[in-house]
C-alpha cells in the first residue's frame, strides 16, 4: 500500500473520528431557564453552527429553587453574625437537582465521544433574599463539582445574569455583581444581559419573545467560548 493511500487512510479515519465528537451543551437553573424551549432559539443556533449531528442539548430546571439543590457541599449562613441561618433547608435536598440534571446527562452522553462541555446556568433569583452571602463560593464550588464528576479540567461557562426586576434588592444587586465578575475574571465564562427581556412589567419572568432572545444570546455566547 503507497504512501498515498495510507495517507488518505488516515485522513479518512480522522475525519471520521471528528464527525462523530459532540458538543455537549448543559442547560440548567430555575424559573427562567425552566421556562426557556431550546427548540426555540438555542439549540437551532448551536446546531447550525457545529453540525446537526454534532451536538447535543441537556435540560434540566427547576422553579424557586436554592443553588443548594445544586451545590452538594453548599452550606447556611450561620457563620455570618449579621444573618440568621436557614432552618429551612431540608439536608436531603441539598444537591438532588444536581442528580437529577446529571442522570439526564450520563443517558444521553452514553457511547458518544465528547469535544466540549458548556455549563448554562440561569439562576440565583431564589438566593437574593438571605443566601446572597454564600453564592459566589456555591456557584464556583458548583462549577468544580461537574468538572470533577466529568474528569474535565475545563467546562465552559455562560451565565444568565439576573435581570432589573428587583434593583432596590441589595441581595438581587450583590448575586448580579457576581454573576458578572465571575465571568469577566475567568476567559471560559460568559454572562449574557436579561434586562431587556422582561417587557414593560419588567418582572422576574421575561415575555414570550424574551424567552427566544434569551436562548438565542446564550447559545451564542456558548459558540463564542468555543470557537
Amino acid at each position: 500500500m503507497n504512501r498515498l493511500v495510507l495517507t488518505l487512510l488516515a485522513l479518512s479515519t480522522a475525519s471520521s473520528v471528528y464527525a462523530q465528537e459532540k458538543h455537549l451543551f448543559i442547560l440548567s437553573g430555575q424559573s427562567n431557564m425552566k421556562r426557556l424551549d431550546p427548540e426555540a432559539s438555542f439549540s437551532p443556533t448551536v446546531r447550525k453552527a457545529f453540525g446537526e449531528d454534532r451536538v447535543i442539548v441537556v435540560k434540566d430546571a427547576e422553579g424557586g429553587q436554592s443553588i443548594r439543590r445544586w451545590y452538594k457541599k453548599w452550606k447556611d449562613v450561620k457563620n455570618y453574625r449579621s444573618m440568621k441561618p436557614d432552618t429551612t433547608a431540608d439536608p436531603s435536598t441539598i444537591g438532588d437537582l444536581y442528580d437529577r440534571l446529571m442522570k439526564k446527562v450520563d443517558a444521553e452522553i452514553a457511547g458518544k465521544s465528547i469535544k466540549t462541555v458548556t455549563f448554562v446556568w440561569m439562576q440565583g433569583e431564589a438566593d437574593s433574599g438571605k443566601h446572597y452571602v454564600v453564592y459566589e463560593k456555591s456557584l464556583k464550588g458548583l462549577i468544580q463539582q461537574l468538572e470533577d464528576d466529568l474528569k474535565l479540567e475545563k467546562v465552559n461557562v455562560v451565565i444568565g445574569r439576573l435581570s432589573d426586576a428587583k434593583m432596590k434588592s441589595p441581595g438581587w444587586l450583590e448575586i448580579r455583581r457576581i454573576q458578572q465578575s465571575l465571568c469577566e475574571a475567568n476567559p471560559d465564562w460568559e454572562w449574557v444581559d436579561t434586562d431587556d427581556l422582561n417587557g414593560e412589567t419588567n418582572g422576574v419572568h421575561y415575555t414570550r419573545n424574551g424567552y427566544v432572545e434569551f436562548g438565542k444570546r446564550l447559545a451564542e455566547k456558548a459558540i463564542q467560548l468555543i470557537d
